[in-house]
Order: structure tokens, then sequence, then C-alpha cells
């Protein structure tokens, strides 16, 4: 025991915030340890389900013919909508638009009909096939350009933000121009499909396990649909495969299926969802098409814009509105725009329901207002990047941005010229002019873009949370709170901010599974905000415990609470030195509460969507990223040679953690714009429903060369959990610069005459559209 004791506390002596530490599930991460739902021991009398599903993407259900599956080997029972006691009703808005089951309408392909429970997965699967559903199949609306012709009709409301006379200032604009650009969307390709476990228990109780990034939302789908309370209803998560805004509100149906299906037969119930069909049924990232007009000098300055972000969202409203709302909040990036107007078209159409997705929007925001840089830049024949730094925020009167909230800490101007600086970005840029004049198939191209990402949820009653600590008599403590892990290392960093507040080991703070049976009321783990909130909330609870224990410290051994203090696996109370555990267990003794909840609720933060006015974002997480790409210019083929990074994490809680959120958010946002392409044919069928037709990037995709580095000495200046900032978003938008890579690769045939316009997706077959393009201006132009 002494021994064991030794090692702890001298664990306790290193540093535990800000130091570089592996995610606490590292090892069983790459062992095939660590327990996913799937990997959870099999209760006694578990039962499968499978769900059945449209084989039309618009119509209306004239029948369903089930007597197949119910006699099928070892089905067990056939749910429909009629069996819901409760709602059928998983919507996550007000809208009331989303059935578990459908009745009638048919508004997407491969909508849920029905679902069949068996006694092996296998047999529910092929169950599931025997049904025979008759149709009135209509025409589908599979596009924006499609939606747009037959009215537009809008799945939630629209968002407008304006600042200043647009038109007035377009009409007094030296130059203008006018375009539109295609934004893809994503599929979320978690490693984990979503999966749900249903344990019923007694007096209607329901555990289930659920691989939710909102274990609340969960709950209350899941009591809505039973019909019962939610305090009928605990949802428990250890980690998820991956989320990525996937398992947001998307995990909702799986979780209800799963508990209908308990409740009728009184047996658990599994639903985890082949590849094909998780694809097929679950939402993606929304894309976009941006139609914008830009009023600009001689000099590079833009004077006005104009835009409209008309999204892709699908058959029901999902969180299309706050997406398409923070697309909006992002069309700036780092850039003032002295008079703006920015419009959201948030589209009906007949595919799935597009939902959150790393960025949430924010990302497609983004995109476009580098291409209002890059447009402006080949239009006055200057460098991209001088475009970018002449536009930047700063300077008297240019604070303010399209939804009024002033950018009180600026520093994307300092970013880009340390990262300029460090990767050497003015001669590598001269160095592939001369390459590529000598080169007549293989084009290289650079770009330098910024990130601004403003950190809290525009939805400001979700910047909330909750946490609960246990300290026991051995002096270890247990962590719960209201954050989800799905492999960010969440639990880490708050595992990190208990351990320092107490003075102990990280060896003796131990994360237990979020449950809403521990933590009510939880946000979801989303808006790059689980650190902020959670990390708050931990730590109030510790603080609110320390206070007992000073107070009893103070009493029992007559000193100045003044003189008490937590450090190093010890306690010191005046001259003392008293072990950690010791002091816990005099406290126990004298009847001192070793138990606590802690809260944390963003402040200053407010937001008037009807009015597009207001402070909705906590603070500003920047960076910005410089790539370099080979293009072939007889296939469109490309390589990423190099990207080099800066990124901005504040006060980093764990550097190790956080670089690696950089390098994946990169990647993953790099394969959004280069070979993630999502295709559904005019019958509305997703035909990229599997790894063998959806290209995500794999280890060869990488650059060659990867450089990653923290910006230092640069604290948040908000007081947030020890000067720390978000980072599980914004490095997805430091991909942006190989789009612009690619671009300047592709002008390059061109002498960069003229600007690309590529669109993104940039695959092969894009790039080498828009060679072709820009040769045939080349060549006109001659």
């Amino acid at each position: 025991m002494a021994d064991a004791r030794k090692r702890l506390d001298t664990a306790a002596s290193r540093p535990i915030v800000g130091a570089p530490l592996a995610h606490d599930s590292a090892a069983k991460h790459v062992a095939g340890e660590a327990i996913y739902i799937d990997d959870i021991a099999e209760p006694a009398g578990l039962a499968h389900a499978c769900l059945g599903l449209s084989t039309i993407a618009h119509g209306r259900l004239l029948a369903l013919d089930l007597a197949a599956v119910a006699a099928a080997p070892g089905v067990l029972a056939v749910l429909t909508a009629a069996d819901i006691p409760g709602v059928n009703d998983i919507s996550s808005t007000h809208r009331h638009d989303e059935p578990v089951f459908a009745t009638e309408a048919i508004l997407h392909h491969r909508q849920p009909l029905f679902a069949v429970l068996a006694e092996t997965r296998e047999q529910a699967r092929q169950a599931a096939a025997l049904a025979k559903a008759e149709y009135e199949e209509a025409p589908p609306l599979v596009d924006i350009a499609a939606a747009r012709a037959a009215g537009g009709e809008i799945v939630t409301d629209p968002l407008v933000l304006q600042r200043g006379d647009v038109e007035a200032a377009l009409a007094a604009s030296p130059r203008r121009l006018s375009g539109a650009m295609t934004i893809g969307g994503q599929e979320h390709f978690y490693l984990e499909s979503q999966i749900a476990l249903a344990v019923p228990g007694e007096d209607g109780d329901m555990l289930v396990h659920s691989s939710t990034q909102h274990p609340s939302e969960v709950q209350h789908m899941v009591a809505a649909v039973l019909g019962v309370g939610a305090h009928a209803v605990t949802v428990e998560v250890r980690r998820m495969g991956g989320g990525f805004g996937g398992k947001e509100t998307q995990a909702n149906l799986f979780a209800c299926v799963a508990a209908l299906g308990a409740r009728r037969l009184g047996r658990p119930v599994k639903l985890r969802p082949d590849r094909d069909d998780d694809m097929a049924i679950t939402g993606k990232r929304h894309d976009f098409v941006v139609d914008y007009e830009i009023g600009f000098d001689a000099e590079g300055r833009i004077h006005a814009v104009d835009a409209v972000y008309a999204a892709r969202c699908g058959w029901n409203a999902d969180l299309s509105g706050p997406v398409t709302d923070r697309a909006l909040f992002h069309m700036d990036n780092c850039y003032f725009y002295p008079a703006v107007r920015g419009r959201s078209q948030p589209l009906r159409t007949h595919t799935v329901s597009n939902t959150a997705f790393r960025g949430f929007g924010g990302p497609q925001g983004m995109v476009g207002a580098e291409r209002f840089i890059e447009e402006v830049a080949y239009a006055t024949g200057l460098d991209p990047l001088e475009v970018r730094r002449r536009n930047l925020y700063g300077g008297a009167g240019r604070a303010l941005t399209p939804y009024h909230q002033p950018v009180e800490d600026m520093i994307a101007g300092a970013v880009i010229d340390r990262l300029a600086s460090r990767c050497d970005y003015a001669a590598r840029q001269e160095a592939i002019r001369a390459f590529n004049r000598d080169s007549k198939v293989i084009r290289r191209g650079i770009a330098l873009t910024p990130v601004k990402f403003g950190i809290s949820f525009t939805a400001t009653w979700y910047n909330q949370a909750g946490a609960l600590v246990h300290v026991y008599t051995d002096g270890t403590v247990a962590l719960n709170h209201g954050g989800t892990e799905m492999g960010q290392g969440l639990y880490q960093k708050v595992a990190q901010v208990v351990a320092q507040a107490f003075g102990i080991g990280l060896d003796r703070v131990r994360n237990t599974a979020t449950t809403t049976g521990k933590v009510p009321n939880t946000s979801a783990t989303a808006a790059s905000s689980g650190s902020d909130l959670n990390g708050m909330a931990a730590l109030d609870a510790c603080e609110t415990i320390k206070a007992r224990l000073v107070a009893f410290a103070a009493r029992h051994w007559q000193e100045e609470p003044e003189a008490i203090a937590f450090r190093n696996g010890h306690v010191q109370v005046g001259a003392r030195e008293i072990g950690f555990a010791e002091l816990v267990k005099a406290a126990y003794m004298a009847r001192i509460p070793l138990s606590a909840t802690g809260f944390y609720a963003t402040p200053k933060i407010h937001w008037d969507r009807k009015a597009g006015r207001g402070h909705p974002f906590y603070y500003f997480a920047y960076g910005a990223a410089a790539s370099e790409v080979a293009v072939d210019t007889l296939t469109g083929e490309y390589r990423v040679e190099r990207v080099d990074i800066l990124h901005d994490c504040g006060t980093s809680l764990n550097p190790a953690i956080d670089k690696g959120q950089i390098e994946g958010g990169f990647v993953q946002g790099m394969g959004w714009l280069t070979t993630e392409e999502l295709v559904w044919d005019e019958k509305g069928r997703l035909r990229t429903h599997s790894p063998s037709t959806y290209k995500i990037p794999v280890a060869s995709d990488r650059p060659r060369i990867f450089n990653v580095a923290l910006l230092e000495d640069a604290p948040n200046r908000e007081p947030t959990i020890h000067r720390s900032k978000a980072v599980g978003e914004p490095p997805l938008m430091l991909a942006i610069s190989v789009l612009h890579a690619l671009s300047d690769a592709v002008a390059s045939v061109g002498d960069h005459r003229f600007c690309p316009r590529l669109d993104a997706p940039a695959t092969p077959e894009r790039v080498l559209a828009a060679v072709e393009r820009v040769r045939v201006l080349a060549e006109g132009s001659a």
C-alpha cells in the first residue's frame, strides 16, 4: 500500500493541466480493449431489431403487407407506428416533422416504415426484406436547383444578417462582380455506426445505452415515444467511436426503436444498422449553393457583399435552422465588409435530413468568404494573401461583424504573419511560380488561409453544463459530467482539471460513463464547447468540496484558511503537510460531505435572431494553414505535398490531444473539400452509400510534410477553463487552404489571369474541368 501511495504521489508532482498527456483510452483503443456498445456483454434474452425501409424517395404509402415478415424464422414481433404508445415523433425542433415510422407520406429514400424484432440480427435483417409495400410514387426534389425550380419550399425560418446600406454601397463601389459557388456535403463516416441497446426495468423504467452526443435529448425522445416521464428513462454512454455531429440528433431514431422493442417484448433489444443502411438513413453535412455580388476597389478592398446561402436540408427541419444560421455567422471569416447582407435559404428536398457536422455550417460560410477574396484577387491582379491581409478586421470602424458583435480579440493578422514567416511562404511561392513556368504537365500551387471561428452555442440556453464529483475516503475521486467522449479527449481534459484542483495525481481520478441518471438536462457535446462547459462545471464542484475541506482543516488544526493549499498529493495546513487521503478521511469522520455538484453557464452571450443582432459567441478561436499541392493537368489528379499549421488553443489544457484534434480536423476537412462526394440519382437514391463508393482520406492521402504548431503565449482573454480555447471544430476549416492551393495550381495554366472558380469537392474530375476552362480562356485572350 505504501509503495502504491508513493507512486501516486510521485505522479501528482508532475504537471497536469497543460501537460501533453495521452488520451485516457489510447492504449485500449489500439489494443482493441475499449468497450463500445456492441462490446457490452449481451444481457440474457437479448433480441435484435432491424429497420424496414422505403424503396422510393417521394410519394404515398398505400399499403404495407408485413405478413411474411411476421412469419419469418426467429421473428418475435413487428413494430409500426400503430405500436407506439406515446408520440410518433422524434423531431429535435418544435415543428414535429420527423416520425419514427412513416404512415403515409414518404419523403426520402430508405425512410423507416417498420422494425422487425428477432432472436438474431441476421434473422431480423432477412425478415425485413420480405415486406411488400405499395406506393403512389411522385418525382423527388433531389438538389438545390430542383428545389428552387419547384418554388423553393423552406424547412425552417430563414435568417437575414445585415449591416449598412448594401445596395448603396454596391452602387458606389468602383468595381463589382457576381458569381455562384457550389459546396458539397459530407458523410460523417464515424467508425462505430449508430447503435442502441435498450434494457427494460421494473415499473416502466428503461435503460438505454446509446451512441449519442446528446444523452438528454435521447432521454426525452425515448420518454415521449414510450409515453412516460423522463424520470423513467436513463441514457448512458461511456464512449462513441466517433460522432462529428452525426450523433447529435441522428441517434434518436435508433434509441427509440430499441426502447420500443424492449417495451414490447419485455426483453433487452439491440439495434445496429449495416453501414449501408446507416449512410442511407442518417443526415449529412449540408451542401450549399452560394450566390454572391461583391463591390470592391482596385486596391483589393471590399466595399460590400450581398450573398444568399441556399442549403439542401432534406425532408425535415432537424438542425437546418441553426446550421444555416451559422453559415451566415461565418460568411465573413476574418474579413470586415463595410456593408453586408447575408440571407439563408434552407430548402426542403426529398433526401435524408441533413444535420450537424463538425463546424455546424461555419465551414460552408467560410468557404464562401474565401471565394469572395479569391474573386477580388483575380479581378485586381493582386496576390490572394495580400487581399486577405487588406480586408482583415482591425482599425477604426472595422470591428463589427455582420451580426453586430464587435471583434475584440483580432489576432488573425499576427497568426498569418507568424505562419508565413515560419513556413517561408513568400520564397516558396516564388519557387513554385518558377517551377510552373518550366513544367508542361505538373503544376504546383500554394495558398495560406486564416480561420476565425466563434465559440458558443447560438442557442444560448445550451451554454450550460453540470458535473458531479465524489471524493472517497481513500482519497480517490469519481468524476461525472454531461459531456460525452467520442475520441476527442474530453474525459481526459476534464480529469486533468479535477486532478489539478485537488492537487492529486491523475491516477486518482476516475471518469465514469456519462449518464442522465447522475447529471440531468445536459447539453449536446457539440459546438466545440465540451471542455469549456464541462471543465468549468467540474471545477465548480471541486471548489465546493475544497471549500468544505479547507473550513474543516482550519477548524481542526487551528489555522487560517489562507494557510491551506492543495498540491502534490498533499495538503499544506500551516506548517503541517498532510496527505490528501488523510485529510479526506478525517473530514469524513467529522461528517463533512465529500460529494458535490457543479454548474457553469457561459457569461456575456445573447442573441436576438429576429433582429439579427447580438453577442452569440463568447470568444473566437483563430488559426491559419499554408498548403502546397501538385496537380497533374492531364488527369486532374493531385497530391498534397506540404501543410503548415499555426493554431490558437489559448493556453492548451493538453497539447498532445489538441494537436491530434488539429491534425484530424484538418484531414477531415481536406476530405470534405477534395475526395468526399455525395451522389444521389434522379430517383433520390444515395449512390455513395458505402466505403466502396464514398472516398474518405486514407493514410496515403495525408500531406507528405505535415507541420502543426500551437500559437504560443496567447492565453484566452476571457476567463475560460485555465484560459484555454476550444479546438474541436476550428481546425477543420484550415483545410480550405488545400482548396485554394489547388485553385492556385489550376490558375497557373492561365498565368493567374483568370479565377478558376473551383467548386467543392475539388475531385480530380472537377480539377481537370477547371484546368480546361482556364486553358480555353487563356487561349481565347492570346
